[in-house]
């Protein structure tokens, strides 16, 4: 851990003097908080977190008892807030290449999908992913789950898709793999191998699902699979067959859909079962209507809509409406070069109309459930991964109010500290 310039050498420590905001819900399930539970942030004005060996251990108002104390390492947070650790449910963190050059080009007036259509976009990144390493990948998958958890990310979601053929989609999650292994972040992979139509290969639909698909699944049983459904992409025909493929694989399936166009999409993948229906940003009313009615999570990303200067998904409706709602940052090379959560909780408040604590539970709880990791991280609880953020404010009100606002004084992730602007830690 060492070349992370952080000495983590500590195997417990005492957090006393806390602004705790622990998400701890009153149910004890581990489903995605809705309407006003969306709200409940579970905080604990004044206390103290006990974790050992990555677990924590004991939560509560005021000191701990003094035989969960044992030899602790003291931290004292001077009333400042503590929250569990950010939960990046949608990124695309594995990459090689930059795509700095079409930065100029939209600024021309250029679109989206137009630089998709002309080869760029996915297509200039899957080329450079090609021709890449392993090792190369895993380095950057690393690096960049690193400078994410300066921003108070603990866990994160990677994807492939950038491959788009069998050898290098396998290559990308061997990356991801890689890069699980060797951080003190937790990171989590799906395979997107519907991410883009390969040009170069007239039956690569027909490939992708007859061939890639299931050679992914048999290396990596039970992986999450992912599509992007949009003009100029994958249909909606092509996704039905190719999650329709996977669910009889035994693959949970999420979607990126409705980011630029409503193409029907939303009620077949609800249909499906989908885990998450991920944009949304031009979904019709009853479309989003119908995702809050379901089990189905709503990811909404809204970092891109900033970046691409479009529509965010109208999520002050879909909550009103009871709807699921994570909210993540979909780091990657060209619509979302973002590394840091708290920048997306200022969107959810400024853009979306959320509330500060709406928007905490989306980043945190709702994410973790988005992966089906709610069990381990996302709240503050005892016997939960100590993903811990000690931020530089006494009120949590200021991520969502403040844009470059207060960055993480200390971060633990599973225990092991990523970030320390203490001396004493470093």
């Amino acid at each position: 851990m060492a070349r992370y310039g952080i000495r983590i050498t500590v195997d417990g420590y005492l957090v006393k003097n806390a602004r705790i905001v622990s998400l701890r819900g009153g149910s004890g399930d581990l489903l995605p908080r809705r309407g006003a539970a969306l709200s409940q942030l579970g905080v604990i004005p004044s206390g103290s977190i006990v974790f050992r060996a990555g677990q924590i251990e004991w939560v509560g108002a005021g000191a701990p008892p003094a035989g969960v104390r044992g030899d602790l390492v003291e931290v004292d947070a001077a009333g400042r807030v503590v929250l569990p650790g950010f939960v990046d449910c949608h990124t695309h963190a594995c990459w090689a290449g930059e795509r700095w050059d079409e930065w100029d080009l939209k600024s021309a007036g250029k679109s989206y999908l137009e630089i998709l259509a002309a080869g760029g976009g996915i297509h200039a990144t899957v080329r450079a992913v090609r021709a890449a390493s392993t090792e190369s990948l895993a380095r950057g998958v690393e690096t960049r789950a690193l400078q994410m958890a300066q921003y108070g990310t603990t866990t994160l979601e990677v994807k492939s898709g950038y491959g788009l053929d069998c050898e290098t989609e396998i290559r990308m999650l061997e990356a991801i793999e890689q890069a699980a292994q060797n951080s003190p972040l937790r990171i989590v992979s799906t395979y997107l191998g519907a991410h883009a139509i390969d040009p170069a290969r007239g039956d690569f639909v027909t490939e992708t699902i007859e061939r890639t698909l299931p050679a992914i699944l048999a290396r990596y049983p039970g992986i999450t699979t992912d599509a992007y459904c949009e003009k100029g992409a994958w249909s909606v025909e092509e996704c039905v067959r190719y999650f329709t493929r996977a669910r009889l694989l035994g693959s949970g399936v999420r979607v990126h859909t409705d980011q630029f166009n409503s193409l029907g999409m939303i009620p077949a993948a609800l249909a499906l079962g989908a885990l998450t229906l991920d944009h949304l940003e031009a979904a019709s009313d009853s479309d989003l209507e119908a995702v809050a009615k379901s089990s189905t999570i709503a990811v909404g990303l809204p970092g891109t809509a900033f970046c691409l200067g479009t529509p965010t998904i109208r999520a002050r409706k879909f909550v009103d409406a009871g709807g699921a709602l994570a909210l993540a940052t979909n780091a990657n090379p060209g619509s979302a070069p973002i590394r840091g959560m708290p920048i997306i909780v200022s969107f959810a408040v400024r853009e979306m109309n959320l509330t500060p604590a709406e928007a905490l539970t989306t980043v945190t709880w709702n994410s973790a459930c988005a992966l089906g990791l709610a069990h381990l991280c996302g709240s503050i609880e005892s016997g939960k991964s100590a993903d811990l953020v000690l931020w530089a404010c006494d009120d949590e009100r200021a991520l969502g109010y403040e844009l470059s606002g207060p960055l993480p004084d200390l971060v633990w992730a599973r225990g092991k500290l990523v970030r320390s602007t203490d001396p004493q830690f470093r």
